[in-house]
């Protein structure tokens, strides 16, 4: 079995329940597991392949909880620049009607570079709308090429504009397509195992996207199959007007009676609920994706993280579809988790290692897994390496806190299931130039 040995990292942050930081700290890998974890003269000498850390922070790979791939194709759009979500997605479900196959896989390989590249070693993605004979097959494939750890979620909708939903009827399915598909998906894909670098879970869209017979068909169907649910929930004051509207109930109300809260549940940005919502979350083991920088883009509102955290919810990050944030950079997100939560006027509202737990061992948790987020022995070998001797560290004092006070542009090494996927700040299983050009010119074709 192969080996891999980290050395003499300035300082590793574990995350662990002691939460250690080990300076001149170290960990040793067999095949794709935590053998040994401490500092360096403490752990084996020797491996198969052996990283000087040397100047580094070494740290859990970061979890994104909340994704939409294919929206690569079509960030910084004029007319969705200055538009609240509802405006926002009228404008861009045309667009979105366009998607192919391959772009959908290309898609997927550019939003997933980006990932890695900042840090990312698991990604969640929600694809909600598969035209054209497009599939969650194609996403799923660039994400095997790539080695990144992965949770993708069988997406839908079944609302169209003509029963009052969002969506234009061409970019919604029928109940039957959509729960025969979301079995196909979890059949062929799905690996509970430890480890596994592939879980599927069911997302139906919004409460204003899909019918609540689907929805609640949804939760169910996962149950059978022990999968994990996903949706959008309570993201803009416009949708808790929809659901007051339609099913006489706010948003969280909508979703318990329709089977949607439990320890199997996440949900993407939960901005607009109240002291007894949240205490509802946390009786129920319910997780919710903080989607900061998406959040602000689209004036969609603060989301009450701190009360979250402090009434024991779970709470992971997400970076959002690359269209309402724009980017794909995962360490950008516990940067803009720390300081938006400053915004209301409480300085220690959240901190960085608050932040950077949220992004590493809370991620995993909402996820439902216990074999991620943190560097312990037995954990997978997911972790990132940040070199601090370059111009944006200088003059820092405190290398963990430094990582998002200060501005990181990369990791410089990124080593997924105990594989190297990220060196020097380089991908090491992706020729980005080609699939970028081929990227750009989808983009163009469908925006035409």
């Amino acid at each position: 079995m192969a080996t891999l040995l980290v050395q003499h990292a300035l300082v590793l942050a574990t995350f662990d329940s002691q939460r250690r930081e080990i300076s001149d700290g170290g960990l040793f890998v067999r095949d794709n597991v935590i053998e040994q974890i401490g500092a360096t003269h403490e752990l084996a000498q020797t491996a198969d392949k052996i990283i000087n850390a040397r100047d580094m922070v070494i740290l859990p790979g970061l979890v994104n909880t909340h994704h939409h791939l294919y929206q690569t194709l079509t960030r910084a759009v004029p007319k969705a620049q200055n538009a609240v979500l509802f405006d926002w997605l009228k404008t861009l479900y045309p667009i979105w009607a366009n998607l192919t196959p391959d772009a959908v896989y290309t898609s997927a390989l550019v939003g997933l570079a980006e990932l890695l590249l900042s840090g990312c070693t698991t990604a969640a993605d929600h694809l909600y709308l598969v035209p054209n004979g497009s599939s969650h097959d194609d996403e799923i494939r660039a994400a095997a090429e790539l080695g990144i750890r992965f949770h993708p979620t069988r997406g839908s909708m079944s609302l169209g504009e003509s029963q009052g939903g969002l969506p234009p009827d061409r970019v919604v399915q029928d109940h039957e397509t959509i729960l025969r598909d979301s079995r196909r998906v979890i059949e062929t894909f799905h690996d509970a195992k430890p480890y596994s670098m592939c879980r599927v879970g069911l997302a139906p869209c919004s409460p204003f996207s899909v019918t609540p017979e689907l929805m609640l068909e949804s939760a169910r169907l996962a149950r059978a199959y022990n999968v994990r649910l996903h949706t959008h929930l309570a993201e803009t004051m416009d949708e808790e007007d929809f659901c007051i509207a339609r099913f006489g109930k706010r948003p969280v109300e909508y979703a318990e009676s329709l089977e949607w809260l439990g320890d199997d549940v996440w949900f993407a940005h939960s901005v607009w609920v109240n002291d007894s919502e949240i205490a509802r979350y946390a009786q129920t083991g319910t997780g919710v994706a903080h989607c900061p920088s998406s959040n602000m883009l689209l004036a969609s509102g603060i989301a009450p993280i701190r009360k979250m955290m402090n009434a024991g919810v779970k709470v992971g990050l997400g970076v959002d579809g690359s269209a309402s944030n724009d980017a794909s950079h995962m360490l950008h997100e516990p940067r803009q988790a720390m300081l938006l939560a400053r915004v209301g006027g409480d300085v220690e509202a959240m901190s960085a290692r608050d932040a950077l737990e949220l992004a590493t061992v809370g991620g995993a948790k909402v996820l439902g897994r216990d074999d991620i987020g943190s560097l312990e022995i037995g954990k997978a070998a997911d972790f990132i390496g940040i070199n601090l001797n370059r111009l944006n560290y200088a003059g820092s004092h405190d290398p963990l806190a430094a990582i998002l006070f200060c501005e990181t542009p990369r990791v410089d090494i990124s080593v997924i299931n105990g594989r190297v996927v990220v060196q020097d700040g380089n991908l090491l299983k992706l020729d980005l130039p080609p699939v970028v050009e081929r990227h750009n010119k989808i983009a163009r074709e469908m925006v035409g």
